[in-house]
């Protein structure tokens, strides 16, 4: 391995060696504050890598790992998100029970894990990269281990997912098997030789499909969501629901569009019908919660199915603007997700989740910037104009619309009028005079930190909505050399 392939991975080798430095500080001394000073810093410090790997991109550094444009720019999302959830878990952790400083490590190795994957160009890597980042998950869902919730969700998830890496693996063994490649460029090579896909292939690719379907949710893959997102704490479920997500639809854009895959009829009418499952089961399943976490489970289900629309337009236009629309709604519910569930968290308290939706009567009144947040979360994931959310959702559109998938496109104007209504009625709980049941709930201000981390994602979620020209002019350049 040369210099120029050894700055390309400068990212993944500075998150590791900030994962290993966290490690042993932890053996020295336990403190909190310290250790998420730290895990902040090393964040920050593998932002700053990206810059040294860009001046070499694009670039093979090995047989299992492709640094490129698209590779480094959902680096540098994910390492964002996880840094705002690092402020989030900051504040919510801080006042529990227990030693919390190996959340920090879990949230590192999660990053890792997701980061690779992200630059995966071999089934090994793509592998170890997912299972890297779902056993951290597993961790970090039940680590309130006084909790039964917690331990409860870990236990649905590990099991799941295990379910999961076996489908993944089976598809690999029979692509492998029919192709003799591993590598994505081999395999697309070999699909190009093929009149028409074969069984074994076609069967490969839909397992691994299912296995990558339950890490996004996707029906009927999805009925570990709500149980999980409900028990798991609030900063946790909010990095479930976009690292890792963004992660695996990353892997996903690159695996299908980089071997041509997706183009065959009988795969995109599974997806099709995996789309629409999920935008209008999803929408239906969450106008039934009155927990605020299982019914932000449900939305992100259907909005994982607007995605597979964009993805799937990829089959019938050209790819690029199929990876830009995915590319920048990924972004906007990044934003908007992690801001929702920033705010369940900061009015969360040891003894308390904020869930039920009755506890955020009156909201307005008490905490009227909280509650002007969630607002402007709500409405941007709701997808209302002036807001980064409106902007994703015109992109689904317009892919649906170049690709004249009338019938998804129907599916998702049917659901983005559903979750209108779903997201309304946690905004005019929040308006009415009406006091909570627990009078004090959500009173607490010492948090500082996920109060700015807030502030700042508002900003960016109306910055994007108003003036998106300037991401949109980086993703279409990050879009066109995703391969």
């Amino acid at each position: 391995m040369d210099n120029h392939q050894l700055a390309a991975l400068a990212p993944i080798i500075t998150l590791s060696t900030v994962a290993i430095a966290v490690m042993l500080t932890i053996a020295i001394r336990r403190n909190f504050i310290l250790i998420s000073s730290v895990t902040a810093f090393g964040i920050l410090l593998s932002l700053s890598a990206l810059g040294v790997a860009w001046q070499e991109t694009p670039i093979q550094t090995t047989l299992l790992i492709r640094i490129n444009s698209f590779a480094l720019f959902y680096m540098a999302l994910l390492l964002l998100a996880s840094l705002a959830v690092v402020g989030f878990c900051y504040d919510y952790f801080k006042t529990r029970e227990g030693e919390n400083e190996e959340l920090m490590l879990l949230l590192l190795t999660a990053v890792l894990g997701a980061s690779v994957l992200v630059s995966s160009s071999h089934f090994a890597t793509f592998f170890i990269g997912l299972e890297i980042l779902s056993i951290s998950l597993f961790a970090l869902i039940g680590y309130p281990l006084n909790q039964s919730r917690p331990l409860e969700a870990a236990i649905k998830y590990l099991i799941l997912s295990g379910v999961s890496s076996a489908f993944l693996l089976m598809g690999m063994a029979l692509i492998y098997a029919q192709s003799g490649e591993l590598n994505f460029s081999g395999i697309g090579r070999f699909l190009a030789n093929q009149p028409a896909m074969n069984a074994m292939i076609l069967g490969g690719i839909i397992l691994i499909m299912a296995g990558l379907g339950f890490k996004l949710s996707l029906v009927p893959f999805h009925l570990w969501t709500p149980d999980v997102y409900e028990g798991a704490p609030a900063p946790i479920t909010g990095f479930i629901a976009t690292v890792s997500k963004g992660a695996v639809f990353a892997i996903l854009l690159r695996f299908f569009i980089g071997t041509e895959s997706q183009v065959y009829t009988p795969l995109l009418t599974v997806f099709s019908v995996i789309a629409v499952l999920s935008i209008l089961g999803g929408n239906l399943l969450a106008l039934l919660q009155t927990n605020v976490k299982r019914l932000l489970a449900y939305s992100s289900i259907a909005h994982m199915g607007y995605l597979m629309v964009a993805f799937i337009a990829s089959g019938s236009i050209a790819p690029a603007l199929a990876v830009e629309s995915v590319t920048f709604y990924i972004v906007a519910y990044s934003i908007t997700t992690i801001g929702a569930f920033g705010v369940v968290s900061v009015l969360s308290t040891p003894q308390i989740e904020a869930g039920d939706i009755e506890l955020y009567r009156g909201l307005f009144w008490r905490r009227p910037w909280l509650a002007s947040a969630f607002t402007l979360m709500l409405l941007s994931l709701a997808g209302i104009p002036l807001t980064v959310g409106f902007i994703g959702k015109f992109y689904i559109f317009t892919s649906g619309g170049e690709a004249r998938l009338w019938g998804l496109m129907l599916a998702v104007f049917a659901g983005s009028g559903l979750g209108l209504y779903y997201y309304l009625r946690i905004i005019i709980a929040m308006s009415m005079t009406e006091e909570a049941p627990i009078a004090n709930f959500g009173e607490c201000s010492n948090h500082w930190v996920s109060s700015a981390t807030l502030v700042t994602l508002s900003i960016l979620l109306v910055w994007f909505g108003i003036y998106p020209n300037q991401l949109i002019t980086i993703i279409q350049s990050v879009s066109n050399t995703m391969r």
